[in-house]
């Protein structure tokens, strides 16, 4: 055999082995199991009145059930107050002659978590653009979205809008991300009355980690 026909015969070797690869990849299953992390601010303004903004940031967790079409998520938030929200209570107390809070003191900044979960909350695949935006480049991979009615808790107790856990509100997350990191973005969107705390934005985290189960290697 000449060097001209193993040459090509290389060649060819070298075009199946990269369409075997594209296509192991492309028909790789959906991992099922993602946590990350929330880093944000709520509103200044809630429901016409000056509110914040909190910084908010907390982990989270969401594991799809299989061919059920359910989910559950969880996630565990820390909120204070924020430097401009400080600001604006401080000029606020000088121009009516009171005493102002001290901006280097965290308890005024009021600190306090929140722990929220759904449980059996509903799987579906938006169309691109059904989910909140990022900043650009936007996201290529519409991934998926899960609703459901939440449990917020407030410092470990009932959160004071749920009346003692008798009104729960609805939450919406969506999952996407691009095309080198398919499942990168998490937002949070909640609905009343928890939208009167957190605002009714949507919340923007990352994902760190999406794996196909808890003994697999993460997921990229």
């Amino acid at each position: 055999m000449n060097s001209k026909a193993l040459r090509w015969m290389a060649g060819a070797v070298a075009v199946v082995v990269l369409a075997l690869g594209i296509c192991a990849r492309a028909q790789a299953p959906t991992p099922t199991h993602f946590s990350g992390l929330i880093n944000d601010y709520s509103p200044e303004t809630i429901s016409g009145k000056v509110v914040g903004p909190w910084e908010m940031h907390g982990k989270w967790s969401l594991d799809l059930k299989g061919i059920s079409g359910l989910a559950d998520f969880s996630a565990e938030m820390t909120m204070e107050l924020s430097d401009h929200a400080m600001e604006v209570a401080i000029a606020n107390a000088l121009a009516a002659g009171t005493v102002p809070p001290t901006f280097d003191d965290p308890e005024t900044r009021t600190p306090h978590t929140h722990h929220i979960t759904m449980k059996d909350a509903k799987v579906s695949y938006p169309a691109p653009g059904a989910c909140p935006a990022y900043a650009p480049p936007v996201t290529t991979n519409p991934g998926f979205m899960v609703t459901g009615p939440a449990y917020i808790t407030g410092n470990g107790g009932p959160a004071p809008f749920s009346k003692n856990d008798t009104v729960l509100s609805m939450l919406q997350v969506c999952v996407n991300g691009g095309s080198d990191v398919p499942f990168s973005n998490v937002t949070l969107v909640f609905g009343a009355p928890a939208s009167g705390h957190f605002g009714a934005q949507a919340i923007h985290g990352v994902v760190r980690k999406s794996k196909l189960s808890d003994f697999d290697d993460e997921h990229r």
